[in-house]
């Protein structure tokens, strides 16, 4: 049984208000992100996550995972250690919230597996990789500014389940043009964690090198488009029989980045998708 969650910086509210926003929707889970702020593994002593838990534990929910990105990704190796023990703490906090899923992104998987940069990234992943087989764990890397086909062929490279896949199905749409339901497929051994997130495509053409910046966020609404679930180029009906198809029963987590009518659309959204899953 699919569960539904929402990402938890989308509300810009304290976290024990979505926690009663969340509740209210009846959603199951919640992923906390802004690991870098105040939610920062520095800044949760054990006090803290036992205050959080009891919030959630209260009302019925869980933490579907935590977003642990690290900003843009591990191509730079001369700030690959610093970043790898980064994420090494996200992870121990995640398991200390009792989720045993961190999101994050890695950078962009260049199309030649010869590359410097390619054995760079993939050489970060393996030993996050052999952290997370450690604590039973994963980080999930969120599909998006590579093809699904191109992340498989780079995740088989590492040879561990330990880094899998958070499948964002709106990234793929917007940033290459990447067919959510055949990525589903592909991706079908490590897909451990999903965002419930639309969007429409604007422009032709590689935007990979705007995603892995500092100005990313200026191609939002130039070239990419955020929509509510089911009013962008998601065929979430297909992409859910994919998932379903594959055995996948996790969190479909709504992430909606916009700044204008989030909390509708974040209810929307719920409703949306317990349409399509009838519950």
């Amino acid at each position: 049984m699919f569960k539904i969650g929402v990402m938890h910086s989308n509300y810009n509210l304290p976290f024990g208000e979505v926690v009663e926003k969340a509740s209210r929707l009846g959603l199951q889970g919640i992923q906390l992100s802004k690991t870098r702020d105040e939610f920062s593994p520095q800044n949760m002593p054990p006090s803290r996550i036992r205050e959080m838990l009891d919030m959630l534990h209260s009302h019925g929910l869980v933490f579907s995972a935590v977003c642990g990105e690290q900003l843009y990704g591990f191509t730079d190796p001369a700030k690959n250690p610093q970043l790898i023990e980064n994420s090494k703490r996200i992870l121990n906090m995640a398991k200390e919230l009792e989720t045993n899923i961190v999101t994050t992104h890695i950078g962009v998987v260049p199309n030649d597996p010869a590359c410097d940069i390619y054995k760079i990234m993939q050489d970060a992943c393996f030993a996050l990789a052999e952290y997370a087989d450690s604590l039973g764990a994963h980080f999930a890397i969120e599909t998006g500014p590579e093809a699904s086909s191109l992340l498989r062929t780079f995740l088989d490279g590492i040879g561990s389940k330990g880094v899998a896949v958070n499948l964002d199905p709106a990234n793929l749409v917007m940033v290459v043009g990447d067919d959510p339901v055949e990525a589903v497929y592909n991706l079908k051994d490590y897909i451990v964690h999903t965002h419930a997130k639309d969007g429409k495509r604007l422009i032709k053409g590689d935007v990979n090198h705007l995603y892995s910046t500092a100005q990313a966020e200026q191609y939002h609404g130039q070239y990419l488009v955020e929509m509510p679930l089911g009013r962008g180029d998601v065929n979430f009906p297909k992409y859910i029989t994919a998932l379903q198809d594959i055995g996948y029963s996790g969190f479909l987590t709504i992430e909606r980045e916009v700044e204008d009518f989030r909390a509708e659309d974040i209810a929307y959204g719920a409703g949306y998708l317990r349409g399509l899953l009838k519950i």
